[in-house]
């Protein structure tokens, strides 16, 4: 080496775009292992989302509401259509289908104990009605899966309404997963499997192969609960237009629709990363539908995926729906991924925040597990008034807006309410981008 070469000026080193750090510690854990990553919750990647939308508000051309005097009601009717009992909720926010066997049993009475605080309802998830949420949750949707875990229809006669899953947004095509290591003996028993034995559900139902026999299926889950219960069709954001018109022919009181930002309790990496469309790109296809079989408002649309505040709540009502669904966020509000727990996060190799490997029950904060140890960690009373609190004040931020808009119900906000900041958001949701009166693709814009 020369004398002066110390002096040379060195290239600063630059990582790849595309072969990042997290990408190649993916190859390396692939490459050792030969199985593909497995992981709960929603998509991480970035996508637009309801942070790209902001509400115009009122001043001149619009008048605002009085504050906390003048009235703005949040309450929804669900399954209006056929059902003779449609269920009435407080407010526009309710809590998705999360299984007892993802969640513990003190997770699942905490969610009903919650939602029936703020006034509003809960869903049983895969895996059959537990006694601890049936006897916490005023109002309880039963979720009529692929699987049939724990399905009779004794059950069925006791839930409020009926949720019949064709797809999730997480996984649009794929079935669910629950591990040996959380199949204790009260799951083994409630879903009739042998315990500690992987479990995977199917990607669709074992006894109808397209909507004409889905019409069928729901007419008999009409008789068998004698016509009261409202019937939910669940379907993840893929081809949003085509599967809420397919769902309503079939005779749907109210359609559920999953974007990709919606959680999971275990799946392919991959799938959630990949598969699926972002819940802003859905939400206005859907809407379309409805409004092209004369049906919105008539079959109510629910939207979940990544909803995590009463604006995002606020979006999707002047977008069209008629109320959302939470669960990671109910998840978070319980106790999930909190930073007291730290220190045991890391001992699994993981951080508050980050945490995302519910499918191997070892969850610190007692919520995605099966472990009486950790489980019993969750109070479901503070729990309960935890989520209760959380809901108060989603449905308190989305007054707010609606008021600000001069609106007195959440849901007489409408999509000229919005305004865009990216091209993208507006495009998906169809309002205009900021500062112009444009959106690509609106129909006779000229350039």
């Amino acid at each position: 080496m020369a004398k002066d070469d110390k002096h040379v000026p060195r290239t600063m080193p630059v990582y790849s775009s595309t072969f990042t750090p997290e990408v190649n510690a993916e190859i390396r854990r692939a490459a050792a292992t030969g199985i593909y990553d497995i992981r709960g919750g929603g998509a991480k990647r970035r996508v637009p989302h309801f942070d790209d939308l902001l509400f115009l508000g009122a001043s001149m051309s619009r008048y605002p509401l009085e504050g906390y005097r003048e009235r703005c009601d949040t309450n929804v009717v669900l399954g209006t259509r056929f059902a003779k009992k449609p269920i009435e909720l407080a407010i526009p926010i309710t809590i998705a289908g999360m299984s007892f066997g993802a969640l513990s049993a003190q997770a699942k009475e905490a969610l009903g104990r919650g939602a029936s605080a703020a006034g509003t309802s809960t869903t049983t998830g895969d895996g059959g009605m537990t006694p601890e949420e049936r006897g916490q949750s005023k109002t309880l949707v039963y979720q009529y899966l692929p699987s049939r875990y724990g399905m009779n229809p004794d059950d069925l006669r006791k839930a409020d309404a009926i949720e019949v899953v064709v797809g999730q947004g997480a996984k649009p095509g794929g079935g669910g997963m629950l591990l040996g290591q959380k199949i204790s003996d009260r799951v083994a028993e409630m879903r009739d499997l042998p315990k500690g034995i992987d479990q995977r559900s199917a990607c669709r139902h074992p006894d109808w192969t397209g909507p004409d026999d889905l019409e069928i299926k729901i007419l008999e889950l009409r008789e068998i609960t004698n016509w009261e219960k409202p019937i939910y069709v669940k379907v993840g954001g893929a081809r949003p237009y085509f599967d809420t018109t397919l769902a309503v022919k079939a005779g749907a009181d109210v359609v559920v629709l999953d974007g990709m930002q919606g959680g999971t309790a275990a799946t392919q990496d991959v799938f959630i990363e990949h598969v699926g469309q972002p819940t802003l790109a859905c939400i206005r296809d859907a809407v379309r539908a409805l409004q092209d079989l004369n049906m919105h408002r008539e079959v109510q649309l629910i939207v979940s995926g990544g909803i995590r505040s009463g604006a995002d709540v606020a979006k999707a009502l002047a977008l069209g729906a008629d109320a959302v669904s939470i669960g990671t966020a109910a998840m978070i509000a319980m106790g999930d991924n909190d930073p007291k727990w730290e220190a045991e996060y890391e001992k699994l190799g993981s951080t508050a925040g980050a945490y995302d490997d519910w499918h191997e029950g070892r969850d610190p904060a007692g919520i995605s597990t099966q472990d009486p140890e950790l489980a019993a960690r969750l109070d479901p009373v503070e729990a309960g008034r935890r989520l209760r609190n959380y809901l108060k004040v989603m449905a308190l931020e989305c007054q707010t807006l609606a008021r600000a808009c001069g609106k007195n119900h959440v849901q007489h906000l409408e999509p000229e309410d919005l305004v865009a900041l990216t091209l993208e958001a507006a495009a998906m949701a169809q309002v205009p981008l900021a500062g112009t009166n444009w959106w690509p693709g609106k129909p006779g814009a000229t350039f």
